[in-house]
């Protein structure tokens, strides 16, 4: 096994059109105050080698900016899609809550026994989001590589980086609009190390 050390930055979308509520695969693009979110959070100090972006359209279009900003290979990946809430869709949490209160407060305590009604299974939705993370660990090993994707998908890249029971991965963890997450994999012949180095509104770092 060679020694590696890959550093990935992950930044979640701003804003859609429509503002705050469970989106899931309701396909949006940014606000204006969403692309403002998206830029503010890049700084001249970022370098990356390539970007892997979710296909969703309040991903792919700053993901495909940056691409073209910095000249550097970009790669969507369906399996980065965010999860898909069911009914929820399309509504914000105070509406969800007055009309299916009792059904959220255990999803976000246990989403693993409580799936939103028509809704995409936690285990399903963590297997492949876990997929994707470890096959682009190993297809761009020894890059710095940002990739621009969900709340959700966040959660499940932290929870597996930090050992986070599935049924916690959801109310552990904060992922505001533009939140950024830097993690690195050191690869050598003893396995392969994770870590969280930074989590939330944090100016560029350098690996």
């Amino acid at each position: 096994m060679a020694d590696s050390t890959t550093v990935f930055d992950l930044i979640r979308h701003g804003e859609p059109e429509g503002g705050p509520m469970y989106r899931g695969s309701k396909d949006d693009p940014l606000s204006d105050a969403g692309w403002q979110q998206m830029r503010d959070a890049i700084t001249e100090a970022d370098r990356w080698d390539a970007i892997v972006t979710s296909p969703m359209l309040r991903c792919v279009h700053f993901a495909r900016e940056l691409a073209d900003r910095y000249q550097i290979p970009l790669h969507s990946d369906e399996r980065l899609r965010e999860i898909n809430f069911g009914d929820w869709e399309g509504r914000t949490a105070d509406e969800v809550m007055a009309s299916d209160g009792e059904r959220l407060s255990r999803f976000w305590a246990d989403p693993v026994n409580n799936t939103p009604p028509g809704g995409e299974p936690v285990t399903d939705f963590n297997k492949r989001i876990i997929g994707s993370w470890h096959h682009w660990q190993q297809e761009l090993a020894s890059q710095n590589v940002l990739i621009v994707c969900h709340g959700g998908v966040i959660r499940m890249v932290v929870a597996d980086v930090m050992n986070i029971p599935l049924e916690h991965a959801f109310s552990g963890l904060t992922t505001p609009y533009a939140c950024r997450s830097r993690i690195q994999v050191d690869t050598s012949g003893y396995g392969r190390f994770q870590s969280l180095v930074a989590h939330g509104a944090f100016k560029a770092l350098h690996p």
